[in-house]
Formats: C-alpha cells, sequence, structure tokens
C-alpha cells in the first residue's frame, strides 16, 4: 500500500524487504488529548480548542518557595502574549516547543466546575489556592467561555478554603457580586499585576493585557466592594521597570485606590522565556542585551545581592506609601483558622 503525498507517491518504507518503518513518535497522555481536541474558534493569530481534564486542582512543586500549595488554572496557554511570562513552558508538556504556540493556541478546560468538585473532596479545610499561577483566569476568552466564572461558583457554595486570585485583566469586575459571596465562605485575596505605570512601555511589554490605569481602576472598585485586593508589580526588570521612580509610580497609584498590599520581585527567566525576552530585549533596549546575557544567560534567577537590594527597595516604598504586605498567603495567614462551611444552594449571578 502507498500514499500520495504532493502529487508523487511516496512509499511506506524505503526498506520494504525488510519491513521496516520509521516508528511514529510517542506522545504523552496529555499531548495526545491536546492534539486530538477539535478547533472551537479563533482570533487574531490565536486558536482555541477543549481539553478534557480529569483534575483541575494541582500541587504546586516549586523551588521558588512559592506561597500556595495548589493551584487551578482554567486555561492552558495565555492570549495576553506578555514578553516575560514564565508559563511558556506549560506547553512543552502538550509536546509544544516554540514558545510563541504558549500565546497563539489557546486551551479551555471543559466542565471544570464539576471536576472541581470531585477535587475539593480531598482537600483539608484551609487549604491554599492559587487560581491563575499559569495562566491568566480573565483573559479574553473567559468572556465567552467562563470557565473561570464557573470555578467561582462552586467557591461561592464551598467554603473554608484559602484563595489567590492573580490577574492583569478588568474583567474580574463582571464576577464582582460573585467575588463577594466567595469571600464570606473562604479566605480571598485579588492579586492584580500591574508592572508599570507607563502605558507606551506596557503595550510592547504585555500587548494583549489591559492598560495599567484600567488595571488599576479594577483594584479600586475591588476595594471599594469590600474585597481584599492589592497590586503585584512584578515582575521587576533590570534597567527597565527596577528603578525607585518606576516601582514609585505604581505604589503611588496603588495607595490612591486604597489597595491593601504592594508585593514586587525580580524577573526570572525560565529557558523557555529567553528568546521571547531577549528578542524584546534587542528590539526596544539594545543597551541592555548584552547585561541580560550575562545575567540569564547561565541561570533563570538573578544573584541573591540583587534580590535583596531590590527587596530592601520595595520594602522602603511600601513604607512611604503606607501599603501592606502580601500576607494573604503568609505565615499570619496561615495562623488564621478557617472552619469548613457545608454546601448550600446559590444561585448564579447575572453577569
Amino acid at each position: 500500500m502507498a500514499k500520495i503525498t504532493h502529487n508523487f507517491i511516496e512509499p511506506e518504507s524505503l526498506f520494504t524487504i525488510l519491513g521496516q518503518t520509521e516508528p511514529e513518535p510517542r506522545m504523552t497522555p496529555l499531548a495526545r488529548i491536546a492534539a486530538a481536541a477539535p478547533l472551537a474558534d479563533t482570533g487574531c493569530l490565536t486558536e482555541y480548542r477543549p481539553l478534557r481534564s480529569r483534575s483541575i486542582v494541582s500541587k504546586v512543586v516549586s523551588k521558588r518557595g512559592t506561597p500556595f500549595s495548589h493551584a487551578i488554572n482554567p486555561y492552558r496557554g495565555c492570549e495576553f502574549g506578555c514578553r516575560y511570562c514564565y508559563a511558556r513552558y506549560t506547553h512543552e508538556f502538550l509536546e509544544m516547543r516554540d514558545p510563541q504556540e504558549f500565546e497563539r493556541k489557546i486551551y479551555f478546560k471543559e466542565n471544570a466546575a464539576w471536576v472541581l468538585r470531585q477535587d475539593l473532596r480531598s482537600l483539608r479545610p484551609g487549604t491554599v489556592i492559587g487560581i491563575g499561577t499559569a495562566t491568566d483566569p480573565y483573559q479574553p476568552l473567559e468572556r465567552r467561555q467562563r470557565i473561570t466564572r464557573s470555578i467561582f461558583e462552586v467557591f461561592a457554595e464551598v467554603g473554608g478554603f484559602r484563595l489567590g486570585l492573580i490577574t492583569k485583566s478588568a474583567l474580574v469586575l463582571r464576577d464582582l457580586e460573585l467575588l463577594q459571596a466567595v469571600a464570606r465562605r473562604n479566605q480571598l485575596g485579588i492579586h492584580i499585576t500591574i508592572t508599570t505605570m507607563d502605558t507606551r512601555l506596557a503595550r510592547i511589554l504585555e500587548p494583549r493585557a489591559p492598560r495599567p490605569d484600567m488595571r488599576m481602576h479594577a483594584v479600586a472598585q475591588l476595594r471599594k466592594a469590600g474585597l481584599r485586593a492589592g497590586v503585584m508589580c512584578s515582575p521587576l526588570m533590570p534597567g527597565i521597570t527596577d528603578s525607585r521612580a518606576s516601582i514609585s509610580a505604581v505604589a503611588r497609584a496603588a495607595a490612591e485606590a486604597g489597595a491593601n498590599f504592594l508585593h514586587a520581585g525580580a524577573l526570572f527567566l525560565k529557558p523557555c522565556s529567553q528568546p521571547v525576552f531577549f528578542q524584546f530585549v534587542r528590539e526596544n533596549f539594545p543597551a541592555l542585551e548584552k547585561s541580560y546575557q550575562q545575567r540569564y544567560g547561565q541561570s533563570a534567577f538573578v544573584s541573591a545581592e540583587y534580590r535583596k537590594r531590590v527587596s530592601e527597595l520595595v520594602e522602603s516604598i511600601r513604607r512611604e506609601f503606607k501599603l501592606g504586605e502580601r500576607t494573604q498567603f503568609g505565615e499570619a495567614f496561615a495562623k488564621q483558622r478557617i472552619e469548613p462551611v457545608s454546601p448550600q444552594p446559590w444561585l448564579p449571578f447575572s453577569a
């Protein structure tokens, strides 16, 4: 048997006498599921596909000392296209090696609410869960798929958990009343990432994310609604956003918005993120290219000395603007006692 390819006949094997054929590359089960996912929709250079998931709450294994033990990511991939994004590596589990595919091939997790209910049965009350640790839960696709909303509808019924939401999107305000319901049954902290107040810089650094002023407006509205919300001024990029002036501009706006806290940490670059970020530096900050190659060429992390210097600077700015620390996941938060709340009937709020 032969197959026709590009108008010529290609034998199945050049070694038909020996009966040898080229073996197909082996794929992981997750990669096979992703490869078989049908195309649901398309956007600008972006494909959207459903992804079946047996579990939506994952155990966090990290050497970075992350403050949460579990994570929920309603999507795989993120359309915002942030040049520094460390989460591009997650597409490698789908056997996608091109870092650009992380922002061009987005997968949404089907039946997320049902799966979450099953996962929560095996978690202790008080478990610390980060929502949006490797993808933005309020990226553009959420407007239509409403996966994140369905997850919070579950937490509005089932209480007793410590939840931290991380997003760059003002779309979070769509779920304002729902988040209030969640906060009545759980301890909820909302982290809005704002790397810079410079709109021009934000546009080239985070090309499809909402403007910084829109994000800061979201912080103000969340606080007016009585929710715990603060600003993540991360990552701090050497020579780009790590100056006192740059961090202070974010802190000043955060204080004016009534933010509970300000948190900032230094940039780290996984190997999967380096090509995209180095290209960004080369095109927009060519004078810094060599220093970035030296800083991150051998390690994903900056030196301990730089981290210490940045930490002291951020603490000084935090005190200046009277902003608290991100204790939502910290020791003080962990010592608080949370009693489990049994599920009760709850009707979804209108969008």
